[in-house]
């Protein structure tokens, strides 16, 4: 197998075709990484959740990082890793066109929604839905994929 480097429109072409990812957050120097639905436009990352503590973490520490990846094999994948922030789309005027947008690009997908609207029990209690719409400001890029390598491979003699 070869690793390269993927181009800038490489990764954002695997951002673009895909809606899943994993976000990761930290809090008092404590990483937590959880699954992503998202859609893609324009250098943000729009998302729909509820609130939890992956919502909780990204109000106090809003950097956060999110892996994308399509994996074919061990030796054939590709995979971005993107720094980004965090910024909730609050449910007031000033937000209204965002989370309109927000909504009009995530409901796209079949269940978008899910899993974020989905029933939680948290310590023994069922998680309240409030609904929170927030975009990932996209600061840096990075890509890689593995190839699967085509020449022949050495032996080794006895």
């Amino acid at each position: 197998m070869l690793i390269q480097d993927m181009t800038r429109e490489m990764s954002l072409s695997l951002i673009e075709s895909s809606r899943y990812g994993r976000i990761a957050c930290a809090k008092e120097g404590q990483p937590y990484v959880t699954p992503l639905s998202y859609a893609y436009s324009t250098g943000y990352l729009y998302c729909f959740s509820t609130v939890g503590t992956r919502i909780e973490w990204m109000r106090v520490n809003p950097l956060v990082c999110v892996e994308i990846e399509d994996l074919v094999s061990l030796e054939e994948w590709r995979t971005v890793v993107i720094f980004g922030l965090y910024h909730e789309l609050t449910d007031t005027p000033e937000f209204y066109e965002e989370r309109r947008r927000a909504y009009d690009l995530l409901a796209v997908g079949a269940d978008w929604w899910n899993p974020g609207y989905a029933k939680t029990v948290r310590h023994g209690a069922e998680r309240p839905l409030e609904p929170v719409y927030f975009r990932i400001a996209i600061n840096e890029i990075s890509g890689h994929q593995g190839i699967p390598d085509t020449q022949p491979k050495e032996t080794i003699a006895d």
